[in-house]
């Protein structure tokens, strides 16, 4: 599916974003399975990556970027009219991370549901929240992105475990006078699927499954360098853009090689590209907005600015947004 904005101008007016303490090393993982510090940062660009503590669950870490996200929007969280959560690794199934954090951060009336939709999860989620603000039908979201995948690695496997980390991050979406949202492309090929699951985590009968994440590196690499470009592409031609009109990209933080091969098909150059991977791995649902994050800190969102935002994922799944920046935005 693919579309412009329709006229209603949706924006982002808080951002907040939160990674665990614990810090994981190349080096930390070479004493659990056979790799290096050169192997993976030649494969995938990752130096580090954040794992949550035992006793930290998905809500934990998103919490303190709702909180965040809340704080720079302004307003009483009580205004917030829709909660949505994009997420694989949730608390539990039910009840959802989202109403938790509605309850936990003051939001008695607002509807909340978890969004499952791999990696683009937040993109997925963001569309969602566009659309519902646009209609009418709430009037404040708050959308957190966010996944704690060291909960669901094997640990011996070292094809899965050195791509990933765990973070969050959250924004408020509103009405804004200037700028906002200029269209979204989203789309999935289930038939895809097995290329990254985790057999087991529902109700599909599987032989002895462990409930670990399951990879197939190659047809995901294949898929990713396809669909990142393919996705970006589609949607700035429904927009009428080219990439010459984008100024900041922001693609998931999956693979140092998988980003490098998007922006150099998409004619994006280096200094417009967000890259962030090397400091957090893959944090699925995290991942965008963690980069988003970093690149207004460093000055490249700034007023006016068009964010072009692709993800891909499991499902598989993939999906891009253009927003543009104003002032009445996070800054």
């Amino acid at each position: 599916m693919i579309g412009k904005a329709n006229g209603a101008r949706i924006g982002i007016t808080g951002l907040g974003v939160h990674v665990p303490a614990k810090v994981v090393t190349n080096h930390d993982l070479a004493k659990l399975v056979d790799t290096s510090h050169e192997w993976i940062v030649e494969r995938t660009g990752i130096h580090e990556r954040r794992f949550a503590e035992q006793g930290e669950a998905l809500t934990d870490i998103a919490r303190p970027a709702a909180i965040r996200a809340l704080e720079q929007a302004g307003g009483e969280p009580s205004s917030i009219d829709l909660v949505l959560c994009a997420t694989v690794t949730p608390d539990m199934m039910f009840p959802t991370s989202s109403a938790l954090l509605a309850d936990e951060l003051g939001m008695p009336d607002a509807a909340a549901f978890d969004l499952l939709a791999g990696c683009t999860g937040f993109v997925y989620a963001i569309a969602q929240a566009y659309g519902m603000l646009a209609s009418g039908l709430c009037r404040r979201a708050l959308v957190v992105g966010g996944d704690v995948l060291s909960k669901i690695l094997d640990l011996d496997d070292r094809s899965t475990l050195v791509l990933f980390g765990d973070g969050a991050g959250a924004v408020v979406m509103e009405p804004v006078e200037r700028g906002g949202f200029l269209g979204f492309e989203l789309g999935a090929d289930g038939g895809g699927g097995e290329s990254l699951w985790l057999p087991g985590s529902g109700s599909r009968h599987f032989d002895e499954p462990d409930k670990f994440v399951k990879m197939n590196g190659r047809e995901v690499y294949k898929f990713a360098t396809r669909v990142l470009v393919s996705s970006a592409e589609k949607l700035l031609d429904e927009l009428g853009l080219t990439v010459d009109d984008v100024d900041v990209y922001i693609p998931h933080q999956a693979n140092i090689r998988i980003i490098d091969h998007a922006a150099r098909k998409l004619g994006v150059p280096p200094e417009k590209v967000v890259i962030n991977v090397q400091r957090y791995g893959n944090t699925s649902s995290g991942s965008i907005p963690l980069a988003l994050a970093d690149a207004i800190a460093d000055g490249r969102v700034r007023p006016g600015a068009k964010v072009l935002m692709t993800g891909m994922g499991a499902g598989l799944t993939w999906g891009s947004s253009l927003i543009e920046w104003t002032e009445e935005m996070a800054a």
